[in-house]
């Protein structure tokens, strides 16, 4: 029996999004149907839409999906009907890095996640008898029932039976990439500090997971002052606008450099310029999405001679189905309030939360899609 739900189609920067009637697909052995609480709006999503990001439109998007399980395929052992879900990004399982669990960095990451149907070549959803490019991040959850798969499913853990998924929604993508730079990928220790170059989901993830870290001082730069106050009430120990030499009032706060710099902002002169600021053994996260055509020039014997480290960091070096529960520990912990960032809005406001998310109004909008009863 044909599953019918409602989707917000994407065809491109020129258009609204439109929520119209689709059709889902029948399971495989390890996929699950996922009736959608919520859904947070990332900046992937637009780059997408605007086409930065070569997923085919039209499409639907939507990568941090939480909700209920409404039926699993034959091989599925994550979770059951009925269970309280978030997901996630897909993977093969299969290649060299996800046997050694890094599966952020998956040989196929692209036909898993990128190219509007399954790994196979298959549709996931139809709209008007014709295939619909979906399966964005393994899921579109800008949608009321999704597919997804076993690798992409975390099911929430029992202890935080009481947080709402509509919360929750947002640990898929930007909160598990900010946190899990600091906390996975650069391995941040305590007493070091640390700079993070961007205040928005991705960095203020990031200043929390250093406060949890231990990291000292804690600097937020960015050029909204109203992000950088909430900064400084997420862990922040300094805060500086980048409009005002942040550059060297690190310099002076920080007169042997910092142990780690995070990127957010994709710009290459702010990248080069926070590399500089690095101590001997620092490390220069990045996880900004760049212009394909940009590039970056550091000084060699500075690179060398210090024993200093570029990282390219995706999704925070993630293994999900151990990383997000450590995450969701946290916050019942008090240690992770990413409360703090969301605002609601409900499906049918899609555009206005897409452009809440541009114009930066709200640090992380999140769809209210169905209820959790």
């Amino acid at each position: 029996m044909s599953v019918h739900a409602k989707a917000a189609i994407c065809r491109g920067s020129d258009e609204p999004l439109t929520i119209e009637d689709v059709t889902l697909d029948a399971l495989r052995p390890d996929e699950l149907q996922v009736r959608i609480v919520a859904c947070g709006v990332c900046h992937t999503d637009m780059a997408v839409r605007d086409q930065q990001l070569l997923v085919p439109l039209p499409a639907v998007l939507g990568h941090e999906g939480a909700g209920i399980v409404e039926a699993v395929g034959s091989a599925v052992t994550t979770a059951k009907p009925g269970d309280r879900v978030i997901l996630s990004f897909n993977s093969c399982g299969d290649c060299p890095n996800c046997e050694i669990d890094a599966p952020t960095y998956c040989y196929n990451f692209f036909p898993h996640n990128w190219t509007g149907v399954r790994a196979d070549g298959s549709p996931t959803l139809m709209h008007n008898g014709e295939k619909l490019n979906a399966n964005f991040f393994g899921q579109s959850s800008f949608a009321t029932q999704v597919i997804s798969h076993e690798r992409n499913t975390v099911r929430v853990p029992d202890e935080a039976a009481d947080l709402p998924l509509e919360r929750l929604c947002p640990l898929g993508c930007g909160l598990m990439t900010g946190a899990g730079a600091v906390l996975r990928s650069m391995k941040v220790r305590a007493g070091l500090p640390i700079g993070v170059f961007g205040a928005g989901t991705v960095g203020m993830a990031a200043i929390m997971a250093a406060k949890i870290a231990g990291a000292d001082p804690i600097v937020a730069v960015d050029v909204n002052d109203d992000r950088l106050a909430m900064a400084k009430e997420l862990g922040a120990t300094h805060a500086f606008n980048a409009k005002n030499d942040a550059i060297a009032k690190i310099q002076e706060l920080c007169p042997e450099g910092l142990g780690y710099v995070l990127d957010t902002t994709g710009l290459n002169k702010v990248i080069e310029d926070a590399w500089s600021l690095l101590a001997p053994k620092g490390v220069c996260g990045i996880v900004g999405a760049s212009d394909p055509e940009d590039n970056l020039t550091f000084n060699e014997a500075a690179f060398m001679g210090g024993g200093r480290r570029v990282m390219g960091i995706l999704g925070g070096d993630s293994d999900l189905k151990t990383f997000l529960p450590e995450l969701i520990g946290y916050h019942l912990e008090g240690k992770f309030p990413f409360e703090k960032l969301i605002g609601y809005f409900d499906f049918h406001q899609i555009n206005e939360a897409v452009a809440a998310s541009e114009n930066g109004s709200v640090v992380k909008p999140v769809l209210r899609i169905g209820a959790e009863g």
